[in-house]
């Protein structure tokens, strides 16, 4: 029987112990299963790096887009991984063909251990994190702080999607719908703000898929999304535009597909942000692909 590593954030949005426990027993019907539950910011890196060093066959990690990101930060060998979605959103393991639903994901999932079924993907990195499918430069990275900002509920739990919606809206009402150039993707011009992605969709509104950085593939490079300014008189065609994916080919925004390396330079310190995780305040990013860097279940 094969020897898995079942990483837990017990604080995700959609990890309850009666998940968890269905979780299990799913897993364990075709591996031993390893259980460690996280207890801190950056705590499943830790757990992954350590465990990793002993005989595994599998990762597997039931948590929200934040701890996805975590554990692939932590695998510093080649170990298949995969994800249960306990987060409101769970970008990644939906992305992947995952049901939202954890426990039925997770008897997935098991059949692919058994399987060995899987398929190689393209992480990024930025500034040296690696991100599982989407970074972003300015106006998105500031709306992910302003829902930290909001903080967690007294069971841990973080605000969902619609907090998020209201968070770049808020944004935009701070810069009062107008945003000029403010950042030189080096080789390609200036820009207001941008996203980089290694898949589609970017992110979910409930069950609806935005796929702002549409033709962004997890077999292929970075792909970039960057519009150069907003104005306040187009600026709702502007959103439903940049949301739905149609502002690539369009003059007012830079693109790059399939992309090896993007190298940007802020005019001030300027948000970022990896998977929905705030990184701080940046002058420079540099986002490298990692091409077929990691073996995840399917």
């Amino acid at each position: 029987m094969k020897r898995a590593l079942l990483v837990v954030n017990p604080f995700a949005t959609n990890v309850t112990q009666e998940k968890l426990a269905s979780v299990q027993s799913a897993l364990q019907r075709v591996a031993t299963l390893e259980v460690a539950l996280t207890e801190r910011p950056r705590h499943a890196t830790e757990i992954v790096t350590d465990a990793i060093g002993r005989d595994l066959d599998a990762v597997v990690v039931f948590s929200g887009d934040g701890g996805f990101n975590e554990a692939l930060n932590g695998l510093t060998r080649d170990v298949p991984i995969g994800f249960l979605p306990g987060g409101g959103t769970s970008v990644l393991a939906r992305s992947l063909g995952m049901p939202h639903d954890a426990v039925l994901a997770a008897h997935r999932l098991a059949d692919s251990i058994e399987a060995e079924r899987m398929r190689r993907i393209t992480v990024g990195r930025v500034n040296g994190r690696r991100f599982a499918f989407a970074a972003g430069l300015g106006l998105d990275a500031e709306a992910v702080r302003r829902v930290d900002l909001k903080g967690r509920s007294d069971e841990g739990r973080r605000p969902g999607d619609f907090a998020f919606a209201f968070a770049v809206v808020a944004a935009l009402a701070t810069k009062r719908g107008h945003m000029e150039p403010a950042m030189e993707v080096k080789g390609m011009g200036r820009a207001a703000f941008a996203f980089v992605a290694n898949g589609s969709p970017y992110t979910y509104l409930r069950r609806l898929p935005l796929p702002i950085v549409p033709s962004a593939h997890f077999e292929d490079g970075l792909d970039l999304v960057a519009p150069m300014r907003v104005r306040r008189r187009s600026l709702v065609p502007f959103a439903v535009e940049v949301l739905s994916g149609h502002s690539v080919g369009r003059s007012n925004t830079l693109y790059g597909h399939d992309l090896d390396r993007v190298e940007i330079v802020c005019d001030e310190p300027t948000a970022l942000q990896a998977d929905g995780e705030d990184l701080g305040n940046v002058i420079d990013a540099v986002f490298e692909a990692e091409r077929g860097a990691v073996s995840v279940f399917v």
